[in-house]
């Protein structure tokens, strides 16, 4: 269910935007705008949504428009043309009034710098906007209380922002935004000002508060990194639009341009890829009811040694040698019963490939790829790892 929707979003810069509105509509670049008009095309044809629940990554360079479209969301910055559409309400359309309310109650802001009120101790500054709502002290000081320890304060909240690391207090700029219980966080470069060990702490936290809060969050970045570890989808933005949305696995192994390629080049596959993006389709397989004749014919038929079996339901049984399957037709036996292998290498859907490789390295059998519930979804070999970590374009030498 898509909580947010942006369709056709335009934000001109100028005293005039109608007028590059137009030139915009015909086809002008931003440069050209720019020199005849004197307007500023900051972002321009933006469409997407943004599920329920979702972590959706605003990422480009400096100056593509990220910020400036973050903004838009919550009409911090005025949308020269389009809608936001926020739980089905145009949010474009929305009176002053009800603007205000949205940001005290539904959307919350995490900025880059900590933006802490200094005379005011953690308690106070994470109550903040509660108090403005105006919640009764006792009530709002117990819900920031519940929140400090829920990103990991608590026994500092009598303490003034200046005796906090800067990790502790986006911490606490966090704890703000989350005190109002918003359903939508927008994030804007909010540990780019953090040391490198400390921001990956806050991505960490990010992601566990994530897993117990399920918040709709906006997160804009300029570091690929922090996108592909934190975002369940990305928007790669560049000059103002968008110019791929997708996963990491879906940007990192079908970019879109040349743009979108260059981006990702120097990124680690194999801590980004998953054994969905590098598995085979697990066919041939025989099931449990076939018995060792049938598994004989189809290893015979696709030119393999070795056949995954499953039950009816497609899920693992186990896995079977030709050279095993091959004895029992001899011995005319005709169940699988003595010869499968039940003990078979296998790994999650989800399982990095950096983790994979260990277990390829360890098995002269191919490893099988399960959901949750066990079926078989994929099968692994060392090739079809390879292939799946080579770029675009590129060859296995």
């Amino acid at each position: 269910m898509s909580k947010i929707i942006v369709k056709d979003l335009v934000k001109i810069f100028g005293d005039h935007p109608e007028k590059a509105l137009k030139m915009l509509q015909e086809g002008y670049s931003k440069d050209e705008i720019l020199k005849k008009t004197r307007q500023t095309v900051g972002i321009f044809d933006i469409n997407f949504s943004v599920n329920e629940g979702e972590v959706f990554v605003l990422m480009g360079l400096s100056g593509s428009g990220k910020s400036t479209l973050l903004r838009c969301v919550n009409r911090l910055i005025e949308p020269t043309s389009g809608t936001i559409t926020i739980d089905d309400e145009d949010i474009t359309l929305a009176e002053p009034d009800v603007i205000r309310d949205i940001r005290r109650k539904k959307v919350s802001m995490v900025f880059q710098r900590f933006a802490l009120f200094p005379h005011r101790t953690v308690l106070d500054n994470v109550a903040y906007g509660l108090e403005i709502q105006g919640v009764p002290t006792v009530e709002r000081r117990e819900k920031a209380a519940q929140i400090i320890e829920t990103v990991g304060l608590k026994g500092w909240e009598y303490s003034m922002p200046d005796q906090l690391s800067g990790g502790m207090q986006q911490r606490v700029g966090l704890a703000r935004a989350l005190c109002n219980n918003p359903d939508i966080l927008l994030m804007d470069e909010a540990f780019s000002a953090l040391d490198p060990l400390i921001r990956k702490s806050m991505q960490d936290e990010l992601l566990s508060l994530q897993n117990s809060l399920n918040k709709t969050i906006i997160f804009v970045t300029h570091d690929l990194d922090e996108a592909l570890k934190i975002g369940d989808r990305i928007a790669l933005m560049n000059n103002g639009t968008i110019v791929q949305i997708g996963t990491a696995e879906e940007i990192l192994t079908n970019p879109a341009n040349d743009y979108v390629e260059r981006f990702v080049e120097d990124v680690d596959r194999t801590k980004v890829l998953t054994a969905e993006g590098v598995m085979k389709a697990p066919d041939p397989v025989v099931f449990l009811k076939d018995g060792p004749h049938v598994a004989l014919r189809q290893m015979k038929e696709h030119g393999i040694s070795s056949i995954f079996v499953v039950t009816r339901e497609r899920k693992l049984a186990g896995i079977v040698l030709a050279e095993d399957a091959l004895q029992a037709v001899k011995e005319h036996r005709e169940e699988f019963r003595d010869i499968i292998i039940e003990d078979v290498p296998k790994v999650r859907i989800d399982t990095p490939v950096i983790d994979i490789i260990p277990v390829l390295a360890e098995t002269k059998l191919p490893v099988a790829v399960t959901r949750d519930d066990d079926k078989l979804v994929g099968i692994l070999v060392k090739g079809s790892v390879l292939a799946g970590m080579v770029r675009k374009g590129e060859n296995i030498a």
